[in-house]
């Protein structure tokens, strides 16, 4: 069973807006952020562009859901914990959950499709991402299955 990844993003100055936190459109581009740091970490070096551009396999997202739980700010690291819950037939759904001095800023659920990128067909997951992807699944607590 491999741990909870957690990837760390520095939150600057230009981050934020009149009232001193984060943008909320910059809350997804993080979550996003870590979620491809995911692939990367898991696959061995695959991002999402080396997927698209080398493997012809792309992961369009069909669905993205967040709720905010406090402001994020350029104090501390944000943490983001990603793993994926649910591994489908042609998709992929993930959890992040991003963490600032061990308080819960933000949390989410995130779908993408698997497919043949240079033909954009939904496609299965390759039987190599799905023996890298199978070791991360957990609930949505983040417990081992």
């Amino acid at each position: 069973m491999s741990a909870i990844f957690t990837h760390d993003i520095r939150v600057t100055w230009g981050d934020c807006d009149p009232a001193k936190i984060a943008y909320t459109a910059r809350l997804p581009w993080f979550a996003l952020d870590a979620i491809n740091a995911w692939w990367d970490h898991a696959s061995g070096g695959y991002s999402w562009f080396h997927m698209e551009v080398d493997q012809n396999i792309g992961t369009p997202f069909v669905h993205m859901s967040m709720d905010f739980r406090s402001p994020v700010t350029p104090r501390h690291p944000l943490k983001c914990q990603v793993w994926p819950l649910k591994l489908g037939d042609t998709s992929i759904r993930f959890k992040v959950r991003a963490f600032q001095d061990d308080t819960l800023c933000f949390e989410g659920e995130f779908v993408c499709v698997f497919i043949i990128a240079d033909q954009f067909k939904k496609q299965t997951p390759p039987q190599h991402m799905q023996d890298f992807i199978r070791p991360y699944l957990r609930d949505g607590d983040g417990h081992p299955f």
